[in-house]
């Protein structure tokens, strides 16, 4: 998320309609407010269901902190308490001006820092409501040495893509994979992270990897869930008020 990288762009991923993978996405229910229930102890072969929240009541489960302040590499961004909400079922991540920021453009994050893993199975379902901010959910080093990081679901603004990487090294190198998509529909977006292995998923199929063992994160990580502008740069800007909606998020540990 931050810092200079040496960027190796990876092939173009296939089409949805052609990629490969049977991976959890969930169990169809009218009660979820993506139609979507969290999948169940049993869905992901080899792994056990260890940890799954529904965002259901009005407050955030145990283990999870709430960003607040100037991200660090981003000068021009700012994360406040008011914009992450839990109702309804489900988890906001909002971005606004707000006006106790004189007026300024602030967004929503949050870190389950207090569940560090080392490696495991990730699914977040999730959609956002429009482009402009970066969209991002992302494994994060506990100990906040960077890299390493593995981003498996970021938009850079955009609401028809979305991409993933993995940054690995002193020299922040980075490995990225795109998909095509669109963002403002429910989907279930996935990362497995072993030691042989990242593998990506939206919606049960597989749409990226990277399997290169000496370069893999092997330091115990948190997930993160954010929002970003760089309305100072120009760039992942928005023109007006943009939510990333979280339905649940489910993780398996292998057995």
């Amino acid at each position: 998320m931050a810092g200079a990288a040496l960027l190796l762009l990876a092939p173009p991923s296939a089409p949805l309609a052609v990629a490969s993978g049977n991976y959890p996405v969930g169990v169809a229910s009218r009660a979820e407010p993506s139609g979507v229930a969290p999948p169940g102890p049993n869905a992901l072969p080899g792994y056990a269901l260890t940890y799954v929240t529904d965002f259901n009541g009005n407050k955030l489960s145990p283990g999870w902190d709430i960003f607040t302040g100037i991200p660090g590499g981003d000068p021009g961004g700012h994360f406040g308490i008011s914009h992450v909400v839990v109702a309804h079922g489900v988890l906001r991540l909002e971005t606004y001006r707000n006006r106790s920021y004189h007026n300024a453009w602030i967004t929503g994050g949050l870190c389950q820092c207090g569940l560090a893993k080392l490696y495991g199975a990730y699914f977040v379902r999730s959609r956002v409501t429009a482009p402009g901010p970066n969209e991002a959910q992302l494994l994060w080093p506990v100990t906040n040495a960077w890299p390493p990081e593995i981003d498996f679901n970021e938009t850079g603004g955009s609401i028809v893509s979305s991409s993933s990487s993995v940054h690995f090294n002193a020299n922040n190198t980075v490995v990225r994979r795109h998909v095509t998509v669109n963002m403002t529909q429910w989907h279930t977006w996935g990362v497995i992270w072993t030691p042989q292995s990242i593998i990506y998923t939206v919606d049960g199929r597989v749409w990226g990897s990277f399997d290169v063992p000496a370069d893999i994160p092997k330091v115990k990580m948190t997930l993160n869930l954010e929002q970003r502008q760089e309305c100072v740069e120009h760039r992942q800007c928005p023109t007006g008020p943009v939510t990333m909606l979280v339905d649940w998020v489910a993780e398996y540990t292998k057995r």
